[in-house]
């Protein structure tokens, strides 16, 4: 999992979420030497950058891609690119499931 450069744990406020006992085993397993505090940390940063469009994906991410045609405007999810509207485009699938809007020249041939 890509980790991001984060503040000291120090430095951090405390927040207390409460979660399932399984669910935070599930976590425990899935984020081994990690820690699933960290685990938590690194997936609500990338929902929070998916959400707001923050997020550049490496072309590592993309399992997939498909041709399409863009409605509108859109930006190609690893350059940063504008694609306009009708311009042909990809689709990426990431390894995280998401479809995601690529520029034709984002990934390597």
């Amino acid at each position: 999992m890509h980790t991001l450069t984060r503040t000291a744990t120090t430095e951090m406020e405390v927040t207390s979420i409460r979660l399932e006992r399984e669910l935070k085993e599930r976590l425990k397993e899935l984020a081994g030497n990690q820690g699933y505090q960290a685990l938590i940390r690194d997936i609500l940063w990338k929902y929070v950058q998916h959400k707001s469009g923050d997020r550049i994906h490496p072309s590592t991410d993309i399992r997939a891609s498909i041709p399409a045609t863009a409605q509108k405007e859109e930006y190609c999810a690893i350059t940063g690119q504008l694609i306009q509207p009708q311009e042909s485009m990809l689709l990426g699938l990431t390894t995280y499931g998401d479809l995601i809007p690529l520029s034709i020249n984002s990934l390597p041939k």
